[in-house]
């Protein structure tokens, strides 16, 4: 069974930096896409990042520069490095794993399991 737990959210001031981790069991882990998703209440899900399972990365426009997603495959954890937060980072973070290579339908990745999140809020 695919279980995903994230941590390491917290409330941190604008221009400040979290390293989000999402420990992954059940399965093998380097053979899973991975991505880190972000929700805040009354907008869609969003997708932050995703990375493969040969460590080839992307992200959504807003984070370029600032967030890097990273992956070790010993010890089966997902990582979000985030720095110079914004205001509109605060969300609740998801990390999703999906097996085999990444894939979109449509123009959307998908990806069948899912952690219970973990909150960054960010003040001024």
């Amino acid at each position: 069974q695919v279980q995903l737990v994230e941590s390491g959210g917290d409330s941190v001031q604008a221009g400040g930096s979290l390293r989000l981790s999402c420990a992954a069991a059940g399965y093998i882990y380097s053979g899973y896409c991975m991505g880190w998703f972000r929700e805040v209440p009354g907008k869609e899900r969003e997708g932050v990042a995703i990375i493969d399972s040969g460590g080839i990365a992307s992200y959504r426009d807003s984070v370029k520069g600032r967030f890097t997603i990273s992956r070790d495959n010993v010890n089966n954890t997902l990582y979000l490095q985030m720095n110079n937060l914004k205001s509109e980072d605060a969300a609740m973070y998801y990390c999703a794993a999906e097996k085999g290579a990444c894939r979109k339908e449509g123009s959307e990745y998908v990806f069948t399991y899912w952690g219970q999140g973990t909150r960054v809020t960010i003040s001024s």
